[in-house]
Order: structure tokens, then sequence, then C-alpha cells
């Protein structure tokens, strides 16, 4: 059997950025609660804020390494599975990739360094400034990475000459109409990614009635970030769909699994899509929803996909499955925060069992959300890889062979393994530990620069400091 390098290719990247994107959108907000802790230490001086800061430091660590090392890959296939795509984009796209790494990276590195290694070697305020430094650069650093993703989905202020991309308007360009909408989508995503992580250690502990002061603090307080977060998700999800619809109203179809354009369209909570059919098996739907949910008007239009040439129609199943596993889990996450409001009352918050139980659960949930959420944006757009201007085929690597392609596959994802392996036992590792090595750490004073100092004896000459 003959080996698509197309097909291929798809998959790799696929692979790649489900890959990759679960320690981004971890490390955004765990990068933020770094710093509020290490702000509430530096206010109060309460050492269960310092503990708990120092603990979710070396987490956040473990995990930044973790995707600096997976991120490399996506621009290096750049180059060896979509040299055409990059050498037409490059006018615009280059230039972005690079003033992330300069604005943002070069940030983040710098002030990690002090993050890491400076408490109680550098004024607390100093270490407070490198904290936010390192959460501000992981937002600049999504800014620029979803500028440029959403320019691929709603390309604007540019035009094609020769087959190449040229700016007629960087800020057309970089704000294009869907990403301020998909840069919010994300950065709640985040919130949503690192509070459910802070909440499921959290419940951990206190199952076990390990630092039961510390991680009840820790859980009270993220809960009430869900409770914003996770409703909040909704609505800016809901203004996306609104967007999509108008600029990619194929995606919307195929998320919709809508064939046929549609007044009054019917919300679809299963059905088996089948492109050879142009339809759908096994329908079960809610009557006019769809399109009350995406027109604000229970009798507005839905568009269908028999109204896209069928070459030019995105893979259905996985576009509308997708859709529906991001949603499921976004509504159960609204769910588990809600819950955890009226358990607040005498404190069952922090003694039920079951909640705590299911909240371990959930923090892989929105890992889950997050990888399936870039599946309905990332299939919803194909065959383009450029919407409207460029397709995937167009924008393969001509000399790519499917055996080239496959052999590059089975090697990331082995290294990725790898990867994946060790930053997990090293992240258990560190939850095993938990807390309570950390008092010698905490107690040790700040030792003055200024007191070191060289005496020698006239017999016995020594160096102290």
């Amino acid at each position: 059997m003959e080996l698509d390098p197309l097909i291929l290719s798809r998959i790799q990247f696929a692979f790649v950025v489900a890959f990759h994107a679960i320690f981004p959108v971890f490390t955004i907000g765990l990068a933020s609660y770094v710093a509020l802790l290490q702000g509430l230490f530096v206010a109060t001086r309460n050492p269960l804020w310092e503990r708990l800061s120092i603990f979710w430091t070396k987490a956040f660590a473990v995990v930044f390494g973790m995707g600096v090392v997976s991120g490399i890959v996506m621009a290096f296939q750049f180059g060896t599975n979509w040299s055409n795509f990059s050498q037409a984009a490059s006018n615009f796209i280059g230039p972005l990739l690079s003033y992330e790494v300069v604005t943002a990276f070069f940030l983040e590195a710098g002030f990690l360094g002090v993050l890491l290694f400076g408490r109680h070697k550098v004024p607390a305020g100093l270490h407070l400034f490198a904290a936010i430094m390192v959460a501000v650069g992981t937002f600049i650093s999504a800014f620029w990475i979803l500028a440029s993703n959403s320019w691929l989905h709603t390309p604007d202020g540019i035009e094609f000459r020769g087959g190449h991309v040229f700016v007629t308007s960087w800020i057309d360009a970089i704000f294009n109409p869907s990403f301020p909408y998909r840069f919010a989508h994300m950065a709640l995503a985040s919130f949503l990614t690192g509070g459910f992580v802070v909440c499921g250690v959290s419940a951990w502990y206190l199952v076990r009635g390990r630092e039961v002061e510390a991680n009840r603090k820790a859980l009270s307080m993220t809960m009430w970030l869900l409770l914003v977060a996770a409703p909040l998700q909704a609505f800016v999800g809901d203004e996306h769909g609104l967007n999509t619809l108008e600029h990619q109203p194929t995606k919307i179809a195929a998320i919709e699994g809508n064939w046929e354009t549609q007044s009054g369209a019917p919300l679809l909570l299963f059905a088996i899509p089948d492109r050879g059919i142009q339809g759908n098996h096994f329908e079960i739907g809610i009557p006019k929803v769809a399109s009350l949910i995406l027109t604000h008007d229970p009798a507005g239009t839905i568009p269908g996909l028999r109204d896209t040439p069928v070459d030019e129609q995105p893979p259905v199943w996985i576009t509308f499955f997708s859709f529906r596993i991001m949603v499921g889990l976004g509504l159960l996450m609204i769910a588990f925060a809600i819950a955890g409001l009226l358990l607040r009352p005498r404190g069952r918050l922090y003694t039920s069992r079951l909640y705590l139980r299911g909240l371990q659960f959930m923090t892989v949930a929105p890992f889950i959300a997050v990888i399936a959420g870039w599946f309905v944006t990332e299939t919803g757009r194909a065959p383009w890889i450029i919407y409207g201007h460029m397709t995937q085929a167009q924008g393969l690597t001509p000399s790519l062979t499917g055996g080239m392609a496959l052999f590059t596959l089975l090697g990331y994802m082995a290294v990725y393994a790898v990867i994946f392996v060790a930053g997990i036992y090293y992240l258990t590792r560190v939850v095993d530990h938990g807390m309570e090595d950390q008092i010698d750490e905490i107690e040790r004073p700040m030792r003055p620069l200024s007191t070191t100092h060289v005496s020698f004896d006239k017999e016995n000459p020594t160096s102290r400091g």
C-alpha cells in the first residue's frame, strides 16, 4: 500500500500540536497562580502562601521544560513537511514567530532563573517581580502564537502576489477577525486547566490528611476562580461560535453535522456523520436549538455542508465529535464549580470525599477539552491551510514521500513518549514529596551579601563566607 505523505503529515502535525498544547495551556494558568501566591506572601508574610508558592513553582518548572522541548518541533516541521506553505506565508508567519521569541521566550527564560533560584537570595519584592514577569511572558507568547494561528483561519491585512503573502496592514493581519475570540477562549482555558489541576492535587492531599491547612486555602481560592471562569468560558465560546459562523460557515456546518441549509436547525446530541451519503445516521436532536444558539433566533438559518464542494468539506465526524467532547467537559466543569459553591457551608467542600475524589478525576478533564478544541479548530479548517487561499495539499513539501513522513512521525512519537514519561515521573515525585520538606528552606534566613568575607589566621589561614 502506498503511503500518502499528505495524510501522514496531517497526522504528524495533529499529534505534535495535541501533545504540545497541553503544556502551555497549563503553564499559562499556573504561572499566574504562582505570581498570586508570591504576592499574597509578600503582602501578608503568611508562610503558608510561601509554601504553596514553592510547591507549585517546582511543578511549573517541570511542565515549562516539557513545553519548551516539545515546542521546538512545531517550527521545525514547517520546513520539513510544509515548505511550500512556509515559503508562501513567511512574510507574515516568520516575523510573528520571531516576535514571540524576542518578546516572550527571552522574558520567561530570563526571569524564570530568578524565580527558581532567587528565593532568599534576592529581595522578596524582586522575587515577586520575577514571578509576575514569567506570568506576563506566558501571555505574550500566547498572543503571538494565537495571532498567527488565527490568521490562518481568518486571513486579513494581506494580499497574494506570485503565490506569496505580502502584508498590507500589520494591524489587520495580527488582530484578524477571529483573534480576539480565540485569544480570550485560550486564556480562559488556561485558567481552567491550571485551576482544576490545583484543585485536584489539593483534593488528593486533603483525602490523605496531608498539609490540610495549606491545601484548604489552595482549594478555596481556586474554586472561586473556577466559579467565575467556567461560566465565562461558555459565554466566550458562544461569541466565538457566532464569529465562526460569519467567517467559516463550513466549519459550523461540520460542527453541527448539518448537511442542508435550513431554518430552525436542530441541535444534534448524537449522530454518525457520513460524508459518503452527505448525511447522518442515527440522529438524536433537539428541534431549533442549534439555530437558537448560533443565531439567537430559533428560526435562524444555519448553513449546510452540501453548499460546499465535497473536496472542500472538512473531516466531518472528527469535527462533530470533538466539539461535543469539548462542550460536554465544559458543562461538567461548570457543574463542579457550582457544586463546590453549594458545599461551602459547614466546610463540606473540604470534607466530602465523593466531591474530592471527583476533583481528582477532573484534573485531566481540561487537557482533554483543550485537545478536543484544537481538533475542532484545525480539522474544521480543512482542507485549507490558509483559509480560502491555500489548501493543505498545496502547502506540502513537494519532495516529501510517504516513507519520510512516516519515519519522522514515528521518531517524534518515540521522543515525545520519553519526554512525557520523564515529565510525569518528576511531577509525581514533586506531588508525592508535597510541602513537608520545605520547612528548612522557608525558615533559612536570607544571607546578606555584605557578610561574605575572608579572614586569615597567621598559622591556619581559612576562608569563610
